[in-house]
């Protein structure tokens, strides 16, 4: 059956496409530059995901990603403490080089990091 399409947003808000793949786990798969005109949405988005939909896994997909701001870095970084303290085990897919290198730094465990073809 695949993946399952939740919602889509725009190019405002980052350009992000949420789904729900077979195993429960919801992707949030971002594009472009995350820059602070989506850092509300991204926000709100994770935490709502964390706290009500509880997923077993929650895949922040940043392959197609080329830059992500400081904010949302600290977003990104909260989602994992946020997702512990709800039993969510959170993962960040593919992310650049100079990204990871941010996300690291910023807090987020390397182990949450995976990287695919």
């Amino acid at each position: 059956m695949g993946e399952q399409p939740v919602t889509t947003g725009d190019a405002r808000a980052g350009d992000l496409e949420v789904r729900t793949a077979d195993d429960g786990s919801v992707i949030i798969h971002l594009r472009g530059s995350v820059g602070p005109e989506c850092a509300v949405e991204l926000r709100q988005l994770v935490v709502r995901t964390v706290r009500h939909v509880r997923p077993l896994r929650l895949i922040l997909d940043l392959t197609e990603v080329v830059a992500v701001d400081p904010i949302n870095v600290g977003t990104l970084a909260a989602a994992c403490v946020v997702g512990d303290d709800h039993q969510v085990v959170v993962f960040l897919l593919n992310p650049g080089p100079e990204i990871a290198r941010r996300l690291v730094l910023a807090g987020v465990p390397a182990q949450r990091l995976r990287h695919q073809d």
